[in-house]
């Protein structure tokens, strides 16, 4: 079976689960976990749009996950059916043809199937980069980025950590004018992939910088 699960689904089935984990840890009555499990397996399956009966059958286990060893195994079974984060170097560097001396991560050393976007800081021209995916097609923004050494709320995961403020330059209405968008995001953005549950606000945050 060809992979069939979006990295931030997969990102969200690991939170669902943890939920029944910590249900069974806790709670002693039967209906109380029977309910839950439906609810998880309902949340989960809610994410699919048109999923297949041999799909419903790989993600169908999640209910009878009673601790965290059974959880991991599942989890890894599942890592399989993970779509990979679809990249080049040299689709990358069409995103941004008028950076020079573009320095590009080792796609390589990554596993694609943990990435929602990919991210990285060029320390020799100071900005930050950001490329995503929306509708199969890449989107490339890049802009500044300045830490501020305490935790906030980040505008593409939504979750509270160490944070900075990413800026963009915009063309303006008139020729020659140029404005700055941007919002707080993570400064760690391998945990901000982790956290990524939904594509929603990922795909808003890149509309908007890029006008």
């Amino acid at each position: 079976m060809k992979p069939f699960i979006r990295t931030d689904q997969y990102n969200f089935i690991r939170v669902q689960t943890r939920k029944l984990v910590n249900g069974h840890s806790t709670a002693k009555d039967a209906d109380v976990i029977k309910a839950l499990e439906s609810m998880v397996l309902e949340s989960i399956l809610s994410m699919f749009l048109n999923i297949s009966d041999e799909q419903k059958q790989v993600i169908l286990p999640v209910i009878e996950i009673h601790d965290k060893e059974m959880a991991e195994k599942y989890f890894a079974q599942l890592k399989q059916y993970v779509i990979p984060f679809d990249v080049s170097e040299q689709a990358v560097r069409k995103l941004f043809p008028k950076v020079k001396k573009l320095s590009v991560p080792h796609l390589v050393k990554l596993d694609l199937r943990d990435i929602v976007y990919l991210s990285w800081f060029d320390n020799s021209i100071s900005k930050k980069f950001i490329v995503s995916s929306h509708e199969n097609k890449l989107s490339g923004i890049y802009g500044s980025f300045t830490g501020i050494n305490q935790k906030g709320i980040c505008s593409l995961c939504n979750s509270i950590g160490e944070v900075g403020m990413f800026l963009a330059e915009i063309k303006g209405k008139e020729q020659g004018t140029f404005t700055k968008r941007g919002n707080y995001i993570c400064s760690d953005s391998q945990k901000c992939n982790e956290n990524l549950t939904s594509l929603e606000k990922l795909t808003d945050f890149v509309e908007h910088l890029k006008g």
